[in-house]
């Protein structure tokens, strides 16, 4: 293996999740004004609605389906799943998602790069980041005629491996996937990165998201009339 396959898939995966965590702490603190996602729903609402839908939905569905590569294959194998079945499922759920994923956000993209106000309200950053996802969600597609390729999902357990070992800190992780087809080293790259973008972008709102889940336990408030 090469010095760079070692640092990407070795050492930068924790690098940019340093950043994506120190940063989003420091932009919290530093910059609450600038924690928002600058929505611009007066204009063109229509055309907002349907692409956030449709983006939202289709990457959360991703996301959670992502999450499935951290499971042991001996845990689904348990309940009857076999490698190959996993595989062929996650294809099948991956091509749904992501397409509804892709669709929602050509949407977005349009209605940013196409309607001269929206336009002019964005920063930079705003679009370079939609087109960070977009060309993030297009490689996984790309991926899928591969993993039909070899439908008896050593690949799929190659990443899963890699997966597995980068979340628990263990070491040889860049070799799990040394030999997996460039494609998918690609996509992983680019996944890392938007992880290293996030703090210095519109994505931090997704943590207001997640916050936003606490209120569901706080107890009600008490009004009290004056005696």
């Amino acid at each position: 293996m090469s010095f760079l396959h070692n640092f990407l898939f070795g050492i930068y995966p924790y690098v940019a999740l340093a950043v994506f965590l120190i940063g989003s702490l420091v932009r919290f603190d530093r910059e609450q004004y600038s924690w928002k996602s600058d929505s611009s729903q007066l204009l063109r609402r229509g055309q907002l609605r349907l692409g956030s839908n449709l983006f939202h939905i289709g990457v959360l569905l991703l996301f959670m389906g992502h999450l499935t590569l951290l499971v042991p294959k001996e845990l689904y194998h348990l309940v009857g799943l076999t490698t190959a079945g996993k595989q062929m499922l996650a294809i099948v759920a991956g091509t749904i998602f992501g397409v509804t994923a892709f669709v929602g956000l050509v949407l977005l993209v349009h209605r940013r790069l196409t309607e001269p106000r929206i336009r002019a309200t964005s920063s930079r950053m705003d679009v370079f980041i939609l087109l960070w996802i977009l060309v993030t969600l297009s490689l996984g597609l790309v991926t899928i005629p591969f993993s039909l390729g070899h439908p008896d999902g050593s690949v799929m357990v190659a990443l899963a491996n890699w997966a597995q070992h980068i979340v628990t800190f263990r070491g040889g992780a860049a070799g799990f996937i040394a030999d997996v087809p460039p494609i998918y080293r690609i996509h992983l790259f680019f996944g890392m990165t938007m992880f290293l973008l996030f703090p210095f972008s519109r994505l931090v709102h997704v943590w207001s998201g997640f916050g936003a889940l606490a209120y569901l336990r706080r107890p009600y408030q008490l009004v009290r009339t004056r005696g």
